[in-house]
């Protein structure tokens, strides 16, 4: 019998691996400062294109002032136990029912975290009679939902409505063998890519399929629609999708999350999601502080605006410049380059020693062999003297990239690595 470790000691996984090159720069780096455009990264003055605050919120003046009130007059641990026993308050039924009509459905129920209510959420709505047809590209914290789930499970190609179609078929015979439902699970915004789901299309085929939509929108939320009520509102489908999904760590940055639906179904769930019976409540300060957040959604338009000036001005600047920005139809501007991973650290090493420059770094097994992300989160607090100096950079580290420099730069690590 082998030593249950024995794999661990063996191989560290295709990202574990790179840990001694790349930890603590590369992977879980240590930005300091207040959180804005520009902070300070081993001691250097840095543009921040790496934080997920979009409408500036993080440290806005108000809302520091709100966050310090809540917290001098609740504490941090304050209501103390879970929402069903102990942890239940009208601030956060206020939130719930706010949040409920901010993105037009009847209910909503507050979530401790986006990533372990995602997941509970896709347990609680199927039994194992049901079938999952989900985006191949979905976030982690849904594809370890559908792992809980007893069923049976489909993907299908990314946004790829066809192959969503076929997959339809599919699950619709063997629910008719089951008895069972069809629940689908798309993203108003793939986090990755910058694409929205193509929930109109998805609706659509309601028409021919008996199916009910989940949508995951953390990063349409607050950024997307008329009133900022996210990719339904945007794409005109917000009444079509029958249970909503949002986080309150991108536009309001906070903690926290929340989901929203007809009313029996919030009913169902705040009663079935072992998650939020079986965890502490939302604590009063993160409450208080969402309510002023949803607030300032709510009458300042100007932070969604002042946000898309500098998404425009970034992505079409990156465009002009010939640089490769995928398909994104969001705030979210991934960089496509061509380059190793240890290319790939030169790369970024550069761009953040002598450009001052700091924005994310995707390789495999993330995205394929071969390609280099530059994952940029532009934000209401950017300037567009910040958006100049990065395209100018950027022009910098692409010509290095291609004449070999990087190359060169990373040779030692590459020998090193056995690669």
């Amino acid at each position: 019998m082998k030593d249950l470790f024995a794999k661990i000691y063996k191989d560290k996984g295709p990202l574990g691996k790179w840990a001694a090159q790349a930890e603590g720069y590369f992977v879980f780096p240590k930005l300091e400062g207040e959180i804005s455009n520009r902070m300070k990264f081993q001691g250097k003055d840095v543009i921040t294109w790496s934080i997920n605050d979009y409408l500036g919120l993080a440290n806005h003046p108000e809302v520091r002032k709100v966050d310090g009130e809540a917290g001098v007059k609740y504490g941090s641990a304050y209501p103390m136990g879970a929402r069903m026993m102990s942890g239940h308050t009208d601030l956060h039924e206020q939130l719930q029912n706010e949040l409920a009509a901010f993105v037009n459905k009847e209910a909503a129920y507050l979530l401790n975290f986006g990533y372990q209510g995602m997941v509970s959420t896709i347990d609680a709505l199927v039994a194992k009679d049901d079938i999952i047809v989900y985006d191949v590209d979905a976030h982690a914290c849904i594809i370890d939902g559908v792992r809980l789930h007893m069923g049976k499970r489909f993907t299908y190609k990314h946004n790829d409505i066809a192959s969503l179609e076929k997959n339809l078929e599919r699950a619709t015979k063997m629910a008719e063998q089951t008895g069972g439902g069809i629940l689908v699970i798309s993203e108003g915004v793939f986090g990755m890519r910058g694409e929205q789901g193509r929930l109109k299309e998805i609706v659509e085929l309601k028409k021919r399929f008996n199916f009910r939509f989940f949508v995951d929108d953390a990063h349409g939320f607050g950024t997307l629609g008329a009133t900022g009520a996210g990719a339904g509102e945007e794409q005109g489908v917000q009444d079509d999708i029958d249970v909503y999904f949002a986080t309150f760590a991108k536009s309001m940055a906070s903690t926290g999350a929340f989901i929203a639906a007809d009313k029996e179904i919030i009913d169902y769930l705040k009663y079935n999601l072992r998650s939020q019976m079986f965890a502490k409540s939302l604590q009063m300060q993160l409450v208080v502080g969402a309510l002023k957040r949803l607030d300032m959604l709510r009458t300042m338009p100007e932070l969604k605006a002042n946000l898309w000036t500098i998404v425009d001005a970034l992505q079409s600047g990156l465009k002009e410049r010939g640089f490769d920005i995928g398909t994104t139809q969001s705030c979210v501007t991934p960089v496509y380059l061509k380059g190793s991973i240890p290319e790939a650290m030169a790369l970024v090493r550069d761009l953040r020693e002598n450009y001052g420059i700091f924005c994310s770094i995707v390789v495999y097994p993330v995205i394929p062999k071969g390609l280099i992300l530059l994952r940029m989160i532009p934000t209401a607090t950017h300037t567009l003297v910040d958006v100049k100096e990065t395209l100018d950079a950027f022009d910098a580290i692409r010509e290095r990239l291609v004449n070999g420099t990087y190359k060169r730069m990373s040779a030692a690590l590459i020998a090193a690595m056995g690669e």
